[in-house]
């Protein structure tokens, strides 16, 4: 089982879509394993972004981000990674295709409602910066439950 990172941005948190956006990885087969409501700061925005720093959009980024709570998941399940970037859509809401989170609920690039981890590497990372090993629950398939109960 993979795990990745997912973070539902301060747009989608103020517009009340937590739990729709949830509920779609959920019904994706995936788990949340970790879970936290979190007011950004610059520095953690300076932090978990630091590959923007320089670009001309990064002070918007840091305005946005730091606008509103955000939610930080980490989520488990086959293929996460893959499947979570296909749920949420094309970074760029334009692009998206119908019936992904940024389509229906996205107003922009950077107010794109959801961010996740483009690869392994990636969630490894993330998930570091926003969690402690002990904060993750452990992940276990129902076949796994169902032989923890026999």
């Amino acid at each position: 089982m993979q795990k990745t990172f997912a973070m539902i941005k301060p747009n989608a948190v103020r517009a009340g879509l937590v739990g729709r956006i949830i509920a779609r990885y959920e019904s994706a087969r995936l788990s949340v394993v970790a879970i936290r409501f979190k007011q950004m700061t610059q520095a953690d925005v300076e932090g978990f972004y630091a590959e923007h720093i320089g670009q001309p959009f990064f002070p918007n980024l840091v305005r946005f981000m730091t606008s509103g709570p955000s939610v930080q998941l980490v989520l488990a399940g086959e293929n996460a990674v893959t499947k979570v970037r296909t749920i949420n859509g094309a970074t760029n809401p334009r692009e998206a295709e119908p019936g992904t989170i940024r389509y229906d609920w996205a107003t922009s690039t950077v107010e794109n409602a959801v961010h996740s981890s483009d690869c392994l590497e990636s969630a490894v990372r993330e998930i570091d910066f926003w969690f402690k090993s002990e904060e993750i629950i452990e992940y276990k398939t129902r076949s796994q439950r169902a032989e923890s109960v026999l």
